[in-house]
C-alpha cells in the first residue's frame, strides 16, 4: 500500500533466544540496574527492499536476540491475543484500522508484574511511522514510574518513527531515555551499531 509500509523480517536467527523474564530472577547487570527486553516482531510477508519476501523471523526479533548476547537483561516477547497475519496487505490494513480507532490489541501473554525492573528496552517494528498499537496495551498495562524506557525500532523508512513522542504519552511517569533504530533488511549486520548504542545507554557488559 503506497505510504503505508511495515518493516521487513529476517531469516537468520542465532543460536537461541534468551530466556523469557517468566523463566529466571531478575537480570542485574554491573550498572546495579535491572533490564527487560520486551519485544514484539512479526514474521511471514514482508515490505523489503521496495519488493516483498517471505521470511520466518521478525526483524525485531533478530535485534533482541543480538542485544541481549551484549548486555544482562531478561527477555520478553509480546504477543497478540489475535496473531497478525502472515499476508503483508492484511497486516497493513489491521494496522491501519488499529491506528485509526487507537486500538488497544490484546496481548495473549502479558507479565504480571514489571516491579522488579529499573529500565526497560522496548522493541518493535515501525508500522505507518509509528510502533504497533499493541505497544500502547502494554505501555497501559503497568506503572512505569521512576523507569527508563528506551525505544528499539525495526524500520523499512522511517527510523524511530513518532516512537519517542508517543512513548512519552503513554509510557506515564517513565524518563525516555535513546532509542535504537535499525533498517530492516540491514539488521544482521547491525552489531556495531547495536554495541555501540548500549555503550552509550551505560547497558553494555565490560
Amino acid at each position: 500500500m503506497t505510504g503505508v509500509q511495515i518493516a521487513g523480517c529476517s531469516t537468520s536467527q542465532s543460536s537461541g533466544a534468551a530466556p523469557e523474564a517468566s523463566e529466571r530472577p531478575a537480570a542485574t547487570p554491573s550498572s546495579g540496574k535491572r533490564v527487560l527486553l520486551a519485544y514484539f516482531s512479526r514474521p511471514g510477508e514482508n515490505y523489503f527492499n521496495g519488493g516483498r519476501t517471505n521470511l520466518k523471523v521478525g526483524n525485531t526479533e533478530v535485534l533482541a536476540r543480538m542485544i541481549s548476547q551484549h548486555i544482562e537483561c531478561d527477555v520478553h516477547r509480546i504477543e497478540a491475543a489475535d496473531a497478525y497475519s502472515d499476508d503483508y496487505d492484511a497486516t497493513v490494513a489491521r494496522n491501519v484500522r488499529e491506528q485509526d480507532a487507537d486500538a488497544r490489541p490484546a496481548i495473549a501473554n502479558p507479565l504480571s508484574s514489571i516491579d522488579r525492573y529499573d529500565v526497560m528496552l522496548l522493541g518493535s517494528p515501525i508500522w505507518n511511522v509509528r510502533a504497533p498499537m499493541i505497544m500502547s496495551t502494554f505501555a497501559e498495562s503497568y506503572d512505569f514510574r521512576g523507569r527508563t524506557v528506551h525505544p528499539v525500532t525495526t524500520y523499512a523508512m522511517s527510523g524511530l518513527g513518532t516512537t519517542e513522542r508517543d512513548y512519552a504519552a503513554v509510557y506515564s511517569g517513565a524518563t525516555i531515555g535513546e532509542g535504537l533504530a535499525v533498517r530492516g533488511e540491514e539488521v544482521t549486520k547491525a552489531d556495531v551499531a547495536v554495541r555501540s548504542w548500549l555503550r552509550r545507554i551505560g547497558a553494555l557488559r565490560d
